[in-house]
């Protein structure tokens, strides 16, 4: 799950990185009286989950309440890069003396954290891994050491920061993974980490996290029942809330083939053959990832297909089931029921099922399907000839 910056720089501030007073608005006039709060002055900055807001327009300068009014209107229901701009988070000012680029997230590669720093941030940070490599140092993390004084020494100095700006920058960073583990995030970035100079001029400034990124394991979940709270349930998409309200793993694609079978290996590869089936019938996709599990009932069965039933675009749904755990039996169970249920909500169920059972319980599967007679129900004994004849039906 991928957070608004207003909202990293709330679990910043949870574990005291230091950061700038910010709030976030959905109205212009609100603007007036936060950027008085603020001290008559105000950075107003769009909340989309995208980059490129400053290019874009989305981050303005407001030297009163007046004006951050004025700004926020500007920003407010923008488009940058396909997102509507529904909030914006209007924040302290500095005087910024350096902008730098600070990261934690996991190496999938490596199998272990990495950190990356540079001296070079306020911009994107791809640029300068391609333009300037030896510009962005990258710290491999043990996942048991974690981030110490002598890691977060090693990685600000790897990053060539100033000496005097080092124990400073080792304190952010400590800071920083402790946001990373206790939040369960996948990534924490910070760009830019700024050098902010003192109202009066003397000192060496104070490193700030100016504009925050995370994102958090949604397979954490279980363990971290306020980021709940963090969800952007109104750009969810209906379906897929539904499907997790199920506690179904479904991601909505877009095609017009509904998938469901057991095992996330087995449904990859059944989007991969309907997708090549396709290409004979009008080029029809597969419409979802549903993978109901090794071990899923009669009543998860029934759940799945309800979902996918639900979703307009798709015009006809394969269950591609391999029996093990899941015996063919209660797969064919939960078709019998799910078709019942939806009929006794009143709902109008006309999307041809092509079934194929493979494995435990298989033709005692079949059995069940054949005695129940449903029109809607067609049943092909190979995965690839299923496949044909989901997409042949979803392309008529």
């Amino acid at each position: 799950m991928d957070l608004f910056e207003y909202q990293a720089r709330d679990l910043f501030a949870k574990h005291d990185v230091p950061v700038l007073a910010g709030e976030v608005i959905d109205t212009p006039e609100a603007a007036r009286e936060v950027t008085e709060r603020l001290g008559g002055r105000a950075v107003v900055k769009a909340q989309v989950k995208t980059g490129g807001r400053g290019k874009a327009g989305g981050v303005k300068l407001a030297a009163d309440p007046a004006e951050a009014v004025e700004k926020a209107g500007a920003i407010l229901g923008m488009d940058i890069k396909g997102h509507t701009v529904q909030k914006v988070m209007l924040a302290e000012t500095a005087d910024i003396a350096e902008e730098y680029y600070v990261s934690f997230l996991l190496d999938r590669t490596n199998r272990t954290f990495l950190a990356m720093a540079s001296v070079e941030g306020g911009v994107e940070i791809e640029e300068v891994a391609a333009t300037k490599p030896e510009a962005l140092a990258k710290i491999p993390v043990d996942a048991i050491e974690g981030v110490t004084d002598a890691k977060a020494r090693e990685i600000a100095e790897a990053a060539k920061f100033p000496a005097e700006l080092v124990d400073q920058v080792a304190e952010v960073l400590k800071k920083l993974w402790d946001v990373f583990v206790r939040e369960d995030a996948l990534l924490v970035e910070v760009n830019p980490l700024v050098l902010a100079r003192s109202s009066d001029g003397a000192g060496e400034g104070k490193v700030i996290a100016l504009d925050g990124k995370v994102s958090l394991d949604a397979n954490a979940e279980f363990r971290q029942p306020d980021h709940a709270a963090l969800e952007d349930k109104a750009a969810a998409d209906p379906l897929e809330a539904a499907a997790k309200a199920k506690d179904l793993n479904y991601v909505k694609l877009d095609g017009q083939v509904g998938i469901i079978g057991n095992g996330a290996g087995l449904v990859m590869s059944t989007l991969d053959v309907v997708a090549y089936a396709g290409e004979a019938h009008a080029n029809v996709k597969p419409a979802n990832f549903l993978d109901i599990g090794g071990g899923a009932s009669a009543e998860v069965m029934a759940n799945g297909l309800e979902i996918i039933l639900g979703d307009p675009a798709v015009k006809s749904v394969f269950v591609n089931v391999f029996g093990g755990i899941t015996a063919c039996d209660a797969v064919a169970n939960g078709i019998v029921q799910a078709l019942e249920l939806l009929k006794s909500k009143g709902e109008d169920v006309n999307k041809p099922l092509v079934v194929r059972l493979d494995g435990n319980n298989a033709e005692l599967g079949r059995k069940i399907l054949t005695d129940a007679d449903h029109p809607l129900v067609q049943q092909v004994d190979t995965m690839d000839g299923a496949a044909d004849r989901a997409a042949e039906l979803a392309a008529k």
